[in-house]
């Protein structure tokens, strides 16, 4: 059994690794988090925050004065480590996964590992990732027995458990949320259920860890196909001149249909990444997931090409494009087809484009090198006639019909349709 003064250690404090750490903290656990960069390392040791979530830095200020959770840029040793670092593409054009900066978690754990300790992934990982963690650690310590690998009791419990949240609801999710824990063995997932049992009000299912990574990605995978059926229903409806918002709203009133909502294309590092790992571990069978992706990626271009039309048939006009975020009320643009927009078109109309994110205070770097300006709404809508809304951010929610009815408008969220 896991002590009641449990230390647990945290690799990676971004936007699953903070608030996780906060919660674990919360439930008390004394949490030393880990992360490569200095400036994360520094604003959390003063109770604040380098991310934006819903109530988070309130959490984070209480934890840290209570001396309930500290950072650093090194792991030390603890009872349990939580690795939740990125997971993103390798640079070969060819959406591979990218699973080095666990690898490297790894390694930094194992140099620190004790016989009893557990050690949990919820990074979104291909199939097998668990494994090769847990491969890492027997190289690197051929003193613990490791699961899986040795007769009798292992030294070392590995699991992984990935998050089910959404951005401007995590700490509530992370408690409520039902999680799927899979262990190397089933050893090793009752040892992280117990860890997970101190701070999950939600059921804890466990399970083997293929099956466990594979749900994660199924999960975003299912999203994905569902979005892009609406997206390609946007574009069919484009080009047959007919209002696609009209059409599911009809469509939606049998009982058993229920079209999603389509916009400029999908986000995030989960949904617009994740389908890609299934895709990557059985090409030649993945073929509906593979080609959601594909559309939801061509919706972004279809946007793109409309917006710059609007621009090119009304040369003297000023373009708002309103927002820049992957998904309405959060400051996250990973992945954002709202991003890729709105640079496109700097790139391409320069001081024409007024770019409006809330959650901004300046410019991302992929606007370097135009004219573009960020400004607030009230400008926006005095200086521009073509509204791109991109993001369905409250505040843009909340511009009456007056005001824009005069405008060029495109919706690519239906918020005004």
């Amino acid at each position: 059994m896991i002590s009641k003064t449990l230390n647990a250690s945290v690799i990676g404090l971004g936007y699953i690794g903070l608030p996780t750490s906060a919660v674990i903290a919360r439930a008390g656990c004394r949490v030393h988090g880990v992360d490569v960069s200095q400036h994360v390392v520094n604003t959390i040791n003063r109770g604040e925050v380098h991310i934006e979530e819903v109530d988070l830095d309130g959490l984070v200020q209480s934890v840290v004065n209570e001396g309930m959770l500290t950072a650093s840029l090194q792991v030390e040793p603890a009872d349990v480590f939580v690795i939740a670092v990125p997971t993103p593409f390798s640079n070969d054009g060819k959406h591979t996964p990218d699973i080095s900066f666990v690898l490297d978690a790894a390694e930094k754990v194992a140099a620190v590992l004790k016989k009893g300790d557990c050690v949990i992934l919820e990074s979104t990982s291909p199939v097998g990732t668990t494994e090769k963690m847990r491969d890492v650690f027997a190289q690197k310590r051929p003193d613990l027995a490791m699961p899986g690998l040795c007769e009798g009791t292992p030294d070392v419990s590995i699991a992984y458990c990935p998050e089910r949240v959404l951005p401007g609801r995590i700490l509530e999710e992370l408690i409520h949320n039902d999680r799927s824990i899979g262990g190397i063995t089933p050893r090793c997932a009752r040892k992280a259920l117990t860890f997970y049992k101190r701070f999950v009000r939600g059921e804890c299912v466990v399970t083997d860890a293929r099956s466990a990574e594979m749900t994660k990605l199924v999960e975003n995978a299912f999203r994905d196909v569902n979005i892009a059926f609406a997206n390609e229903l946007s574009m069919i409806a484009d080009k047959q001149g007919l209002d696609v918002w009209e059409v599911i709203r009809l469509a939606n009133r049998h009982p058993r249909v229920n079209v999603l909502q389509p916009g400029p294309g999908v986000g995030g590092h989960c949904i617009a990444v994740d389908p890609w790992f299934i895709v990557h571990g059985a090409p030649d069978k993945a073929k509906i997931i593979r080609q959601a992706r594909e559309t939801n990626d061509a919706k972004m271009h279809h946007v793109l090409a409309k917006a710059k039309a609007l621009a090119d048939q009304h040369p003297d006009a000023k373009i708002a494009c309103l927002g820049l975020a992957f998904k309405a009320n959060i400051d996250d643009f990973r992945e954002s087809p709202a991003l890729a927009i709105a640079a496109s078109l700097a790139h391409d109309f320069g001081s024409r484009v007024k770019v409006v994110e809330p959650f901004a205070g300046e410019l991302p770097k992929v606007f370097s090198g135009t004219d573009a300006s960020l400004v607030d709404i009230d400008s926006a809508l005095e200086e521009c006639d073509i509204l791109l809304l991109l993001v369905d951010h409250d505040v843009f929610k909340a511009i009456p019909e007056q005001e824009r009815s005069e405008k060029v408008v495109y919706d690519t969220r239906g918020v005004w349709s």
